[in-house]
């Protein structure tokens, strides 16, 4: 926990105890549904909260934004962006049931009232954001098929609507077909762990 308050000092209390509570919730669901490989749980806050808020290094949601995470798996980056802004709307996205049930369990078990969850598609949803966040889920070309779109035209943030992809490693290729249009942020410039060496933001508008 020391680790988000060291990034994040203005925490509210509640915000802190909400923080605080997804350890031992996250623990309780693992212990049931795979959620979280378990090697990784020895690094919960570094490698799941503190990455998934490395988006907020990037922008500060404004109250009011409407926010789609697609295959957001256990709630990242989803959850811990709801807790950090919760005059934001986020409605979390997986095409796997089971994973839903658990982002809706922790949800409502740390009283997050700006989240919604359901188990789809990105591509089946009608409905528009002003920003998609997603961890990776498979090359951004392919992802960007799936949600483009889902963008509300009108802009009213620091960075105009559309993607903000969490990835790591070398992304050259990858982001060829975007040349000129993609902004990457290093996490490595914000975090200190050796874990955001190589993770990034990518900013892919819409």
């Amino acid at each position: 926990m020391q680790i988000i308050q060291e990034y994040f000092p203005n925490l509210s209390e509640t915000q802190k105890e909400q923080f605080a509570q997804l350890l031992p919730l996250y623990q309780d669901w693992n212990s049931k549904i795979n959620v979280i490989s378990r090697k990784d749980m020895e690094q919960f806050y570094e490698h799941h909260v503190l990455h998934s808020l490395g988006i907020a290094k990037v922008i500060q949601f404004k109250s009011g934004t409407k926010v789609l995470d697609v295959g957001t798996g256990g709630g990242f980056p989803g959850i811990p962006l709801a807790i950090l802004f919760p005059e934001t709307d986020f409605f979390l996205v997986d095409s796997i049931g089971k994973k839903i049930k658990v982002v809706n369990a922790v949800a409502e078990a740390i009283g997050l009232k700006n989240v919604r969850a359901q188990q789809v598609r990105a591509e089946e949803l009608k409905e528009q954001f002003d920003f998609v966040v997603s961890r990776a889920v498979t090359v951004l070309p392919e992802f960007q098929g799936w949600v483009k779109n889902k963008f509300l035209k009108k802009s009213f943030s620091n960075l105009p609507n559309g993607i903000l992809y969490l990835k790591g490693g070398d992304l050259t290729e990858e982001l060829t077909p975007f040349k000129g249009k993609v902004k990457t942020f290093e996490l490595k410039d914000y975090f200190k762990e050796e874990f955001f060496e190589t993770k990034k933001v990518v900013y892919l508008p819409a």
